[in-house]
């Protein structure tokens, strides 16, 4: 066989290795189950949402003498659960510390991540993990004894302040104390409970977290009205759910769940005449609720999943006023929390 027959005779094969090679390439940068089925598929396929919380937070994720979930990010959850099922109690929870929430996301333990949690630039660059919108913009306090008589960083010179490890609150307050060169005593501890029980004690003089936290930490302490949340804010902390990184179909269903309930407030939108809206001649509500084009299949989801997110759950204000809400005992004021429209930080993009 000449030289030119030769090269004739293997190109196939070389061509064909070529391809199988790029395949086990792109199998190796984004996860095997990318090449074959999202995560999306696995879930509806299963027929239950995983979702890691807290568990110990209430009006975020906290678990009542019933057994049952409630709080901001459980609704979260209950919302994603609605958009697939149709039914908002198609969820398991994960009760996951600060230390290995990450963890179980990176391992798959769970399909979703929605509990308080920082979305920062190493988090969603270097732990594997990609962020939904934000659901709750917040900022770090401080809460010490109103018998202290401390109004100020400066006043905890030289005085024992706990926090938890494994959050953005121990490296913050660890830059503000040194940026005003103030020295302190911090007592870190890997349990949230532990960090509280440990400042009921009194053997800590203050207690750092974010400021929703300590607002709702303080409503199951011995003495409430004994404990004051400082004025001074430490750092901005907008939490967002988050799931494992290179799935961008997945991701996506989370994102436009959140802009779903987001948008729903903005149009007017609500438990309690979505329903009737569904008969609306404005263009953009059809769209929204599915009555007109085809935007839920360009997700692997029913066109109308809005609909099913609010009939089941509500959406953004009613979920914010039921969790921590004047009529709650938290009363949060809702603050850079509401919409866009009404001076907030809340906006979705146009469901178009």
């Amino acid at each position: 066989m000449d030289k030119k027959t030769l090269i004739l005779a293997i190109a196939p094969l070389i061509f064909s290795l070529t391809a199988c090679s790029g395949e086990v390439a792109n199998t190796g940068n984004t996860g095997a189950s990318q090449v074959t089925q999202s995560r999306l598929d696995m879930i509806k396929s299963r027929g239950q949402l995983i979702c890691g919380v807290s568990g110990e937070l209430p009006g975020f994720s906290f678990v009542g003498t019933d057994g049952k979930y409630s709080g901001l990010d459980v609704d979260v959850c209950r919302a994603i659960a609605a958009a697939l099922f149709d039914n908002p109690d198609a969820v398991e929870y994960r009760n996951l510390n600060a230390k290995e929430r990450f963890t179980a996301v990176q391992t798959a333990e769970v399909d979703v991540l929605s509990r308080n949690t920082t979305y920062t630039l190493s988090r969603d660059t270097s732990v594997g993990l990609e962020f939904a919108p934000i659901v709750f913009y917040d900022g770090q306090g401080i809460m010490v004894r109103k018998s202290s008589g401390s109004k100020t960083l400066a006043d905890l010179k030289d005085k024992a302040i706990c926090t938890q490890t494994g959050t953005t609150n121990e490296q913050n307050l660890a830059d503000q104390m040194r940026k005003r060169g103030i020295p302190y005593k911090p007592l870190v501890f890997e349990d949230v409970n532990t960090a509280y029980a440990t400042y009921a004690q009194g053997r800590c003089d203050a207690v750092t977290s974010d400021k929703s936290q300590l607002i709702s930490r303080r409503t199951i302490l011995p003495n409430p009205e004994d404990n004051v949340i400082l004025d001074e804010i430490l750092s901005s902390e907008p939490f967002a759910p988050a799931v494992a990184d290179g799935d961008s179909k997945w991701a996506n269903t989370i994102k436009w769940v959140v802009y779903s309930l987001i948008k729903a407030e903005e149009l007017g939108i609500n438990s309690q005449n979505v329903a009737k809206l569904a008969n609306s001649n404005d263009p953009e509500i059809r769209r929204f609720l599915g009555t007109e084009g085809n935007l839920g299949q360009g997700m692997g989801l029913p066109n109308d999943f809005a609909v099913r997110i609010i009939k089941h759950v509500g959406n953004y204000g009613e979920i914010y006023n039921r969790n921590l809400g004047a009529k709650t005992k938290l009363n949060f004021p809702r603050g850079q929390n509401q919409l866009w429209t009404k001076g907030g930080l809340l906006f979705s993009p146009p469901f178009r």
